[in-house]
């Protein structure tokens, strides 16, 4: 295992979840919404978030391990961080759904793209696209009772 690679991979997308985070938070108004009946506590959604982007992380590894990363991983991880920009900061309620169902197409073609290099590095990104349908429920939630 090559470290400095490593942990370059999994730096990336945890670096982008805090900044996203660190520019989101003024404006997070989670806790004062309309909620749809399986919304989370709020605090899960940073633990949640950390796992997800380390196995983010660990996923580009494996493929980089073989290949060049694919552009997919770097444009699902781009449309992934403006996301929160569009429903928090944005207000964008129904923008926001249509960007997250994106969100998930890009991901299941990252999940395509990344069997055919590495199953493990794939198997590793179905939290991920599950936790997006998740969101993406509460999203269509939020914007339809608020």
């Amino acid at each position: 295992m090559n470290i400095k690679n490593f942990l370059i991979s999994i730096l990336i997308p945890l670096l982008v979840g805090a900044v996203i985070g660190f520019i989101t938070m003024p404006f997070m108004d989670y806790k004062t919404l309309e909620l749809p009946s399986l919304a989370p506590p709020a605090i899960f959604f940073p633990i949640i978030w950390t796992i997800l982007y380390f196995l983010m992380g660990v996923s580009a590894y494996l493929v980089s391990k073989e290949t060049e990363v694919p552009s997919i991983y770097y444009i699902q991880l781009g449309v992934n961080a403006l996301w929160p920009i569009a429903f928090f900061v944005l207000k964008l309620r129904l923008f926001s759904f249509i960007w997250i169902i994106l969100l998930a197409i890009l991901i299941i073609v990252m999940i395509l793209q990344f069997y055919k290099i590495s199953k493990p590095a794939a198997y590793l990104q179905i939290p991920y696209l599950i936790w997006v349908i998740f969101a993406s429920y509460l999203n269509l939630g939020i914007y339809l009772l608020n």
